[in-house]
């Protein structure tokens, strides 16, 4: 595991999870700390104040990182909370950006909750093996031609193109019929980052009017997508932020 990554799993794992907000600020992070997640302040000091009101709220913490890779300074992670007993349950995906000592420097993040009736295709859980990784590239540039000609262009003729016929769909919400019924646009891609078979894009998008932070999760099998996961997150007002915002 390389040092960044291990430093973004100890924030998560050592620092929200356990509780060790003083460890991670002097160990995993950088000198600064730019902040995109909604309602957190920037900076070290607004981690430090968030996560430790969110502490004493969640006494017990159940968090796992279901899916992690690394992109170039980037690490992506697919995680799973489970708090005070099933309180609440979220998933959540990240994206931790590192110096050139491994150390996190910037975050954005959409967060969801978790089903409570969880549905036939898990929205969360599954296999994970990264294969393929001298095909990173041709991979990366896949999905941005899917989402360029079938989510931006709304070419839905194309859509089989990019989609095997037998993919696994871990969200309604993207199934061919729903997108034309709802008129879903992304109205830009913001980053779009992979590890082999793996693609992560992270974009604005509008559902029947509404704009969304959202996560699309990709897996890739001989050039054409075979499975797909979806997080989004309605994205906040500006008045309602206390960071520069989620991009």
């Amino acid at each position: 595991m390389s040092k960044q990554m291990q430093n973004a799993t100890n924030l998560y794992l050592r620092g929200i999870r356990d509780g060790h907000i003083d460890e991670v600020l002097e160990n995993y992070m950088g000198d600064s700390y730019t902040q995109h997640s909604t309602g957190v302040k920037d900076g070290k000091a607004g981690f430090k104040e968030f996560f430790q009101d969110f502490h004493k709220r969640n006494p017990e913490r159940d968090i796992q990182i279901v899916r992690t890779f690394e992109d170039g300074p980037y690490v992506f992670q697919h995680v799973y909370q489970n708090l005070n007993g099933g309180q609440a349950q979220w998933i959540t995906t990240d994206i931790f950006r590192a110096d050139d000592q491994g150390r996190i420097v910037e975050h954005w993040d959409v967060i969801d909750a978790y089903p409570q009736n969880k549905p036939a295709v898990d929205p969360l859980f599954g296999d994970f093996q990264i294969e393929d990784e001298d095909q990173t590239e041709q991979n990366k540039a896949k999905i941005r031609l899917f989402l360029t000609y079938v989510m931006q262009n709304h070419d839905y003729t194309r859509f089989n193109d990019f989609v095997k016929d037998n993919y696994v769909e871990h969200d309604v919400a993207s199934s061919l019929d729903y997108l034309k019924d709802n008129d879903v646009t992304y109205d830009f891609v913001f980053k779009v980052l992979g590890q082999g078979n793996y693609v992560v894009s992270y974009s604005q998008v509008t559902i029947a009017g509404t704009a969304y932070a959202m996560f699309d999760i990709f897996r890739l099998e001989d050039g054409k997508i075979a499975e797909h996961w979806v997080n989004k997150e309605v994205m906040p007002k500006r008045s309602e932020l206390s960071n520069s915002g989620k991009f």
